[in-house]
């Protein structure tokens, strides 16, 4: 049997998701016997179109599969060229619309599955009344406005805050370097000085490890020691990072997303070996760390310990 070649591009070396959605496709590669190779677009749609192209077009390495994960556009043009190459095609974290046509056009395996990024927003949006369960204002950094993965969490986000939790918007690119200094800037704004935060909320965790740290280093005194006290909550919810920086304290919550470029790939080669389509879009759900209940729990304590403290 023929040993089949993947190519799975993804976002950035630079995020602690998309360095798990790597080590999951390379364990999905050994299991299931096939040569994987991976590029990174760094957060730039046309280098990756330009990548995909060009393996497609390739006489010599041409792939029996493309997985992408995209930066901003999923790439229709591109999975037309790639379907009529009889190439199978798989869309990370997005669920294109072309997908239903391409599938009854092409006989090859094209689908998109998708980790459930409008519930994502959800449970930060619960996060959100939990921490906050007399309202407040949450800062809240958002990925780049060309990303539909941000846009899916903040239109989660909104559609289960609580009414007395008010949002102030800032952009990052993914980035704990974006969020440092989106934070960095806004902190140079004569209004954030005075503005009551409740939290920081960041849409994942390395944007909220930077966040913490621009505070750290950019705010001095009273100010710098309110900043750090209040709680940060991120999104990706990495075993040994975001989770770990939540049993460290660094983070008050974060949502947990199982990476699904490996599953991916797991699908990809039964459908290539079976002759069979899967669904087109298949989402993963993600959950709360800690659970909304426990956040809640501890909300509450912190709350009854400042009224004995002020006594």
């Amino acid at each position: 049997m023929k040993k089949l070649k993947f190519l799975l591009s993804l976002i950035t070396q630079d995020n602690d998701y998309q360095k798990l959605q790597a080590i999951s496709a390379e364990q999905a590669a050994v299991r299931n016997g096939i040569d994987l190779k991976i590029v990174y677009s760094e957060n730039d749609g046309l280098t990756q179109s330009q990548q995909l192209l060009e393996a497609i077009q390739s006489s010599l390495d041409r792939p029996d599969a493309i997985i992408f994960e995209p930066p901003g556009t999923a790439l229709a043009q591109v999975a037309q060229a790639a379907a009529a190459a009889g190439i199978g095609w798989v869309v990370l974290n997005r669920d294109p619309d072309y997908i239903p046509q391409l599938r009854a056009e092409h006989k090859t395996p094209i689908f998109a599955i998708s980790v459930d990024q409008l519930g994502n927003g959800r449970i930060q949006g619960q996060q959100f009344g939990a921490l906050l369960p007399t309202g407040g204002i949450v800062l809240y950094i958002q990925g780049p406005s060309a990303s539909a993965a941000s846009d899916l969490r903040t239109r989660g986000m909104n559609l289960t805050k609580p009414s007395n939790v008010e949002v102030r918007m800032l952009r990052g690119n993914w980035t704990e370097e974006s969020a440092y200094n989106a934070v960095t800037s806004w902190l140079r704004l004569s209004t954030s000085k005075d503005l009551p935060l409740g939290i920081v909320g960041c849409q994942n965790d390395v944007m909220a490890i930077g966040a913490r740290k621009a505070f750290q280093d950019q705010a001095l005194g009273k100010e710098r020691d309110r900043f750090l006290h209040l709680p940060f909550t991120g999104c990706d919810g990495g075993p040994e990072t975001g989770q770990e920086w939540v049993r460290k304290g660094l983070l008050a919550a974060t949502v947990v997303m199982q990476p699904n470029a490996g599953r991916a790939i797991d699908m990809m080669v039964e459908a290539i070996r079976s002759g069979n389509q899967p669904a087109p879009c298949t989402l993963v759900p993600t959950l709360s760390y800690p659970s909304i209940e426990d956040l809640a729990a501890r909300a509450r304590e912190a709350a009854a310990s400042r009224r004995l403290a002020s006594k």
